[in-house]
């Protein structure tokens, strides 16, 4: 068989396409084009999402935190979620004696459960750190989370709040404002998914004192989570900030009608 040649040409006779034109938008009024804005679509690297659009957790539990602007104290650890198959599925929480608690030394005093509505959330709320006398908090604090963040014994667990979280249901957006004194201001920002949604973004998580955190229903779900504090319940241990999301705002006119100005 004789060998083909295929040629780039354009067929003799054949209607040749325009080459495309710089604006692709003259078809539009000018001011519809005046407004045009254009959604980035390259991916920014982890350290940069992590504290603007957020991740999610299943790429900070493999990432090398020294690479991150990571919240010092802050601990993130994988769960994994075993299906009962006909029943429903089986997931710990943790252990004392071994995983990551048990590596840090901490053991909640008080476990509880919370519920948020799909459509809700928990605005910025933080525990004090407490800091001892004799010293600043700008050198207690970089004693324990900079110059010796592996000595766990230092940590005063049993005289500040600190946070462990599960969700066992729906989907969850969780941000995390670094706020103590000397500390950077970082932020960490990650989705965190239930039990009932098994798979990677399964975790569990660690939150210091002095680390402000908010959380809001992810997706159509309710959230439901358990977790435990370092101490017990104390109301003068709860600060918030910008926690108005958590209040559902009446209509102008119905605040106007119970103030009496009607």
């Amino acid at each position: 068989m004789p060998r083909r040649i295929f040629s780039c040409q354009p067929a003799p006779g054949a209607t040749t396409v325009p080459p495309m034109t710089d604006d692709l938008w003259k078809g539009l009024r000018s001011s519809a084009r005046a407004h045009l804005t254009q959604r980035e679509y390259q991916l920014m690297p982890l350290s940069d999402r992590l504290a603007t659009t957020g991740v999610e957790v299943a790429e900070l539990l493999s990432a090398d935190r020294a690479a991150l602007r990571w919240i010092p104290g802050v601990e993130l650890f994988p769960r994994r979620v075993y299906p009962q198959r006909h029943r429903g599925f089986f997931s710990e929480f943790a252990r004392r004696e071994d995983g990551a608690l048990a590596g840090i030394g901490l053991w909640p005093a008080q476990w509880a459960t919370a519920t948020m509505w799909a459509g809700s959330g928990k605005g910025f709320h933080l525990h004090p750190p407490m800091i001892p006398g004799g010293t600043t908090p700008e050198a207690w604090l970089r004693r324990l989370f900079v110059e010796e963040p592996q000595n766990y014994a230092l940590r005063p667990y049993d005289r500040e709040q600190w946070d462990v979280m599960f969700f066992v249901r729906g989907s969850a957006e969780m941000i995390l404002v670094d706020e103590r004194a000397g500390m950077e201001r970082r932020v960490m920002r990650f989705i965190i998914e239930g039990d009932n949604r098994r798979g990677s973004n399964n975790a569990g998580v660690v939150i210091p004192a002095g680390v402000a955190h908010a959380l809001r229903a992810e997706s159509s779900e309710d959230v439901i989570m358990v977790y435990g504090t370092s101490t017990h319940f104390n109301p003068a241990f709860e600060g918030r900030i910008e926690s108005g999301l958590e209040t559902a705002q009446l209509p102008p006119e119905w605040d106007s009608y119970l103030s009496g100005n009607i």
